[in-house]
């Protein structure tokens, strides 16, 4: 290889890491805004921002990010079957937290209290799972 070849293969190299970037930076750019989105939604409108949090927005987007960045179509079909089997334990959260808050506790130790029983009820549910011989 000559010394014109080399510099073609380093100038290519560059332009495509650069593009790597630039697609992460508006990866974390389009995820960020939704989430700012819904939170400053939630503050005039709590029924509409959990509509907007509902919808499967980060979803739609990790099934973009994931086929621009693989181009395997089983990958996105694989996420997808994923995403639908991990929603069921969420709902631990979405139940507890209101509740325990209800109930008297701060918002902190409500929180951390539905954190830990969320992370519980997923490791039931993969064991479960498991068990069934369904693997997520």
């Amino acid at each position: 290889m000559n010394f014109e070849n080399k510099t073609y293969v380093r100038i290519f190299n560059h332009k495509q890491n650069t593009l790597k970037m630039l697609r992460y930076i508006i990866k974390v750019l389009l995820t960020s805004i939704l989430i700012v989105t819904i939170s400053e939604v939630g503050k005039r409108n709590s029924i509409m921002a959990a509509i907007y949090a509902s919808l499967p927005l980060t979803t739609f987007l990790a099934m973009i990010w994931l086929y621009l960045d693989t181009h395997d179509v089983g990958k996105v079909v694989s996420l997808s079957w994923n995403v639908l089997l991990a929603v069921i334990p969420s709902y631990v959260f979405l139940i507890s937290f209101p509740l325990l808050v209800k109930s008297g506790l701060s918002f902190w130790i409500a929180l951390f209290l539905s954190v830990v029983f969320t992370a519980l009820a997923y490791w039931l549910y993969v064991m479960t799972l498991k068990y069934f011989g369904i693997h997520i």
